[in-house]
């Protein structure tokens, strides 16, 4: 018979693997960020590092090469090569899972504190960078509807169908996804199965129309794709997620993912960065204030009624050693010169008196 000491030793060691068990199946269930694709000189390390969803448009901008306003201390991405860098940035959010069965991945890292977020700064800085130069600036919503192009090549994507009964329309007419994909439970006509079958759709007409227009993507201006998939969250309200329409909404899903990004990763020469962003729910609704991409920022606030002062710059910094550091060596370079004047020789150190002494000994 087992001692109470031994029966007391082997309830901690079970109480302790217990614990140890929930917590990693906690972290493999929750919320995640995982890249699909990216070239070797953008290096993503492999590990459990936890990334929040506010960080995840500063994570975007320095793998395009782009400066953030705070050090994103994240161990998941380290600093690549100063003069190289992706030609686009593929970020897809897919809500209503907590993580996908994606075929092959490059890394995978659990997200933490999932708030809403866009890529609006991103889109700027491109669009204020590169405006010269046709960059692809598209964010994409087709469950609520929002289309956001940017830049010259918005003519190549006038005619995607953004709006439920464009996508509609588009699924019935030839080369939709209904005659290649295995539906098995899903049903063409149910309003929650249509709706995610219209996301497949738009992945699928944005990798033909960049085949169709190649040209896009052999510029020198970066493109940025910020795509945002809800229809499988619909299908989780309208069946369950222990449905079969669920599962196998899923299961397609993920397939279809991993073609997209490999499809946009060929287009690009296998210089792009392709994200899939996994999420249950939003801990706040998404709200998005409507502004032209055009309008200056307001770096003062004259008109406040507090008095408060100006904003802060932050390249205030780099203006002020500029300038501080030119005023130096100038004064510097005044100082030297003046003193250089001020010892000089005339007789010797000129050479216009040196001359005009050998003419009168010569006269």
């Amino acid at each position: 018979m087992m001692s109470l000491e031994n029966r007391r030793w082997m309830e901690a060691l079970f109480t302790v693997a217990l614990i140890y068990c929930s917590a990693f199946t906690s972290d493999v269930q929750g919320d995640s960020l995982t890249i699909l694709q990216a070239p070797e000189y953008v290096s993503f390390q492999k590990g459990d590092w936890p990334i929040s969803g506010e960080k995840i448009p500063d994570m975007v901008a320095l793998t395009m090469g782009f400066s953030i306003q705070e050090d994103l201390s994240w161990p998941g991405l380290r600093a690549g090569p100063l003069f190289q860098r992706p030609k686009a940035n593929v970020l897809v959010v897919v809500r209503g899972v907590d993580s996908l069965a994606l075929p092959q991945s490059v890394a995978s890292y659990p997200l933490e504190n999932p708030v809403p977020f866009t890529l609006d700064s991103v889109a700027e800085t491109v669009h204020s960078l590169f405006a010269e130069d046709t960059p692809v600036v598209l964010q994409l919503a087709p469950s609520e509807e929002r289309l956001y192009m940017l830049g010259k090549a918005n003519a190549v994507f006038e005619d995607l169908p953004v709006t439920l009964q464009q996508i509609r329309a588009r699924l019935s007419q030839d080369g939709s996804v209904l005659a290649s994909l295995p539906l098995n439970s899903l049903s063409r006509n149910a309003e929650a199965d249509l709706l995610f079958l219209s996301e497949v759709q738009v992945l699928h007409d944005i990798t033909a129309l960049l085949q169709r227009h190649r040209h896009l993507a052999k510029d020198h201006s970066p493109d940025l794709y910020s795509l945002e998939l809800s229809g499988l969250e619909e299908l989780g309200r309208r069946y369950g997620q222990d449905s079969s329409q669920y599962q196998d909404a899923a299961a397609i899903l993920a397939n279809v993912l991993q073609k997209f990004g490999e499809d946009l990763f060929g287009l690009y020469g296998d210089s792009a960065v392709v994200e899939v962003v996994t999420v249950k729910n939003f801990e706040a609704p998404l709200t998005r204030k409507s502004r032209s991409i055009l309008e200056s920022k307001q770096i003062s606030n004259p008109g406040s009624p507090y008095n408060l002062a100006y904003k802060y710059n932050f390249e205030y910094a780099v203006i002020f050693n500029i300038v501080l550091w030119l005023m130096i060596i100038l004064a510097l370079a005044v100082i030297v010169i003046s003193y250089n004047l001020w010892n000089m020789d005339p007789g010797y150190d000129s050479i216009i008196y040196r001359m005009t002494n050998q003419k009168i000994r010569l006269d």
